[in-house]
């Protein structure tokens, strides 16, 4: 039946703005208030949104878009060309500080340009009419769609913006859902849009509780629909005399890895036998089966199992604590007790206990190293902040989730030596190379194998400690409620839910 309300945990978002959207529980919220010209749809195919059709140039770099003829803002007023470049072009404007901007947009004519504060439009956006644009890219780019399915490429209402900062909380998106209430600490509550071009959604509003509490009290209370089993929990679940175990699903392996990060320009971290020493140090397998459950899978390199372009031959860095020690002595700094005071920073309120999977992390490096690690937790916004300023030494308790299904959204936004997402500042001219290669190469066997060249280098030159891809894990819903789908990407989901009786 349509209609009702359907509540969940969910984040703090850090911005509401997609075009500021760097993070998973902002970009939660964002595909459900606004769109774009592109989205990806539950089969994880790039499919139109407010784009119904589009046409591409011979030399593939030009692609002509045309909007849907009842696309419209939440407020009614429709969708045109103009909002589309307008959009682009704010988010383009140096003045903005759009943080992905230059990765996500940069393919575009004019967008670095108009990043630079040396021009005043983007000169690659050209209205045609009201309900068609053109898009001209510095190259063919296989993978440029896909990237208009990312909130920085999300159509604003300019009117809308512009009546000042609060306009955000109350947007006019274009999306399933209308922002009805934001009271940080506490909900977040989304109302359907009767008029989204794709169709309504089935339910009335998204609550999203953002106050906390436990999620699985409060799912026995049927306070929320959903909730996430700790894998401490899950043989409980399993028991089929459990009377909620009827309430299990399965979720799938998630397009994601984890992974702690080094600043490979600060000491001892600008020396490759350092980053070499502290991946060999570390039992992901030990550490996957003991205190994962198995509910993650070791990794061995960037792109997760079953994305396109995984390589299966990769075979990444063993459980070696002798060549570990080996390459502390090789290295410049020659023991572990002679390197500079390393932080590591993670996520967190100060003071929280650090989490065990980290704990053990730690452990291993000291035991096989020699080294004493300080760790600092800072809040989760200021942590954004001071990563995207390339402030941490090490830092970890972070994953990386696809935003689109191509390698180029891990390897090229990641490690690419001029992209602003490389945390790592890390730089190698052949890696760098292969990925320009990749970018204009339109076979994609070709294309894909460049990028597992490229990889391979990545890996080698321990850029990161990769962790552990997402092997699935279980969830808990209510039993009225249907189409709860479970994508490996962040995706507009809440529209296809319903209930029955």
């Amino acid at each position: 039946m349509d209609g009702g309300v359907f509540y969940r945990l969910g984040n703090e978002p850090s911005t509401l703005d997609p075009h500021l959207t760097t993070d998973v529980a902002s970009a939660v919220y964002a595909v459900e208030i606004f769109s774009g010209l592109m989205t990806i749809n539950p089969d994880l195919a790039i499919v139109g949104d407010l784009a119904e059709g589009w046409d591409v140039s011979p030399d593939g770099t030009a692609t002509t878009f045309r909007l849907r003829p009842g696309a419209k803002f939440h407020d009614g007023k429709p969708v045109t060309a103009r909002d589309v470049k307008w959009s682009l072009e704010r988010a383009a404007d140096p003045a903005t500080e759009a943080f992905n901007a230059s990765v996500f947009l940069g393919d575009i004519l004019g967008v670095d340009q108009k990043l630079a504060g040396a021009a005043t439009t983007v000169s690659g956006v050209q209205v045609i009419d009201d309900r068609t644009l053109t898009i001209t890219t510095d190259a063919p780019k296989a993978y440029f769609l896909s990237k208009m399915t990312y909130p920085v490429s999300f159509v604003l209402d300019q009117d809308n913006v512009q009546t000042g900062p609060a306009w955000i909380l109350k947007p006019n998106g274009t999306g399933p859902f209308k922002l009805a209430e934001y009271s940080p600490g506490e909900v977040l509550r989304l109302t359907r849009f009767d008029g989204y071009h794709l169709g309504p959604a089935k339910l009335d509003e998204v609550e999203f509780l953002l106050s906390g509490g436990s999620s699985m009290l409060m799912y026995e209370n049927d306070e929320i629909h959903v909730t996430d089993i700790d894998f401490s929990l899950l043989p409980g679940f399993s028991d089929q005399s459990n009377p909620l175990s009827a309430d299990m699903q399965q979720a799938p392996p998630q397009f994601d890895v984890d992974y702690f990060g080094f600043n490979t320009t600060e000491p001892p971290f600008d020396d490759v036998k350092v980053r070499q020493a502290f991946n060999y140090a570390i039992d992901r397998q030990t550490l996957v089966t003991a205190l994962l459950q198995d509910l993650v899978v070791p990794a061995a390199g960037i792109l997760p199992p079953g994305f396109p372009g995984f390589n299966p031959n990769l075979e990444g860095y063993s459980y070696d604590p002798a060549k570990a020690r080996q390459l502390i002595s090789e290295s410049k700094y020659r023991s572990g007790s002679d390197m500079p005071r390393i932080t590591l920073t993670v996520p967190g309120s100060f003071g929280a206990p650090i989490s065990p999977s980290i704990e053990a992390l730690l452990a291993m490096w000291q035991e096989h190293l020699d080294v004493e690690i300080g760790v600092l937790q800072t809040e989760w916004a200021i942590f954004l902040e001071d990563l995207h300023q390339n402030r941490f030494q090490m830092y970890g308790g972070l994953g990386w989730v696809a935003d689109y299904p191509d390698p180029e959204n891990f390897l090229d936004v990641l490690f690419h030596s001029e992209s602003n997402n490389n945390q790592a500042q890390y730089s190698n001219s052949q890696v760098d190379l292969l990925l320009e290669r990749a970018r204009v190469e339109r076979d994609e066997t070709a294309r894909f194998d460049l990028y597992r060249q490229a990889e391979a280098i990545i890996v080698d030159d321990a850029a990161w400690v990769p962790l552990w891809h997402s092997n699935g894990g279980a969830i808990l819903v209510k039993p009225q409620v249907r189409d709860y789908f479970l994508f490996p990407l962040i995706i507009a989901k809440y529209r296809y839910i319903y209930f029955v009786e």
